[in-house]
């Protein structure tokens, strides 16, 4: 069975055995196809993706070359036929569980809705295993062909909110003390990402350091009033006031009652972990 990894450099393998590809142009054709795996692609967005906006004189003649050796390589691999042609398009059959990007994807659709049945510790596998599936920045070796801009960007994108999600059920874990070092490169990383600011914030209180929380919500502050005219939203605002009453709605949640929603919206602070009702002021 083909193994399709771009979450990180482009690699495949068959059957554990790595599968050489060719040179760029050939990788940059599969990478493409990757990304709209099982769909078919015209030969025209094809050329555009792989040339740009002005393509070379004999691009499409480029186009059918890399086609037929990537086709002859990944048939051989797979012994049957994997890159098939349409009507004025190609396409690339791949299987469940066969690209890591859709097993990334199923593993925090998983998290998520673990999550949201108030259970962290099935959450934090889902996405811990999904996370494991990275490595390093993805199409790597590709980053700078026109189409990955764009994918590596949406990519990483899906990354930080697996890792934010992923920090929720750490949270609700009570495993704050160790995920302060990370939530603090993450914020140094963010700046502006007003969720992990909230995190960071909840991490610290609960491990005695208040001070320093209430300093995370200034500098979450001054950056967002600098860079954009922008106060900081609702939620971090009740944050920082709920840690200057030290309410004790900011302690661990009990996690014994009923089950109520752990996922939320992108920026909001869990119910669950600050244990306030969201539509009111703390």
């Amino acid at each position: 069975m083909i193994d399709y990894r771009i979450l990180g450099p482009l690699e495949v393998s068959a059957d554990g055995r790595a599968v050489e590809i060719g040179g760029l142009k050939q990788r940059a054709l599969l990478a493409i196809l990757l990304l709209r795996a099982n769909q078919s692609v015209p030969r025209d967005v094809l050329v555009r993706e792989l040339w740009g906006g002005q393509p070379p004189a004999g691009a499409r003649h480029s186009l059918e070359v890399c086609v037929s050796r990537l086709r002859k390589t990944l048939d051989a691999a797979a012994a049957g036929p994997v890159l098939v042609t349409r009507p004025g398009a190609y396409r690339l059959q791949v299987a469940e569980g066969q690209l890591d990007v859709t097993r990334f994807e199923r593993l925090v659709a998983d998290g998520r809705r673990a999550l949201g049945a108030n259970a962290p510790e099935q959450a934090a596998a889902s996405f811990r295993g999904a996370l494991a599936l990275w490595r390093g920045q993805p199409l790597a070796d590709l980053s700078d062909e026109p189409f990955a801009h764009a994918e590596i960007a949406r990519l990483e994108e899906l990354r930080l909110g697996a890792i934010e999600d992923r920090n929720e059920s750490e949270l609700a874990l009570g495993h704050h003390a160790d995920i302060v070092s990370e939530l603090q490169a993450l914020v140094a990383l963010h700046p502006l990402r007003e969720r992990v600011h909230e995190q960071l914030m909840i991490a610290l209180y609960r491990s005695g350091r208040q001070a320093e929380a209430l300093g995370v919500y200034r500098a979450a502050r001054r950056n967002l009033v600098e860079d954009l005219g922008l106060e900081p939203g609702r939620a971090l605002q009740r944050l920082e006031h709920a840690i200057l009453r030290q309410d004790a709605s900011l302690d661990l949640p009990d996690r014994g009652g009923a089950a109520r929603p752990l996922a939320p919206a992108q920026g909001e602070v869990l119910p669950s972990l600050i244990g306030a009702d969201r539509r009111k002021p703390l």
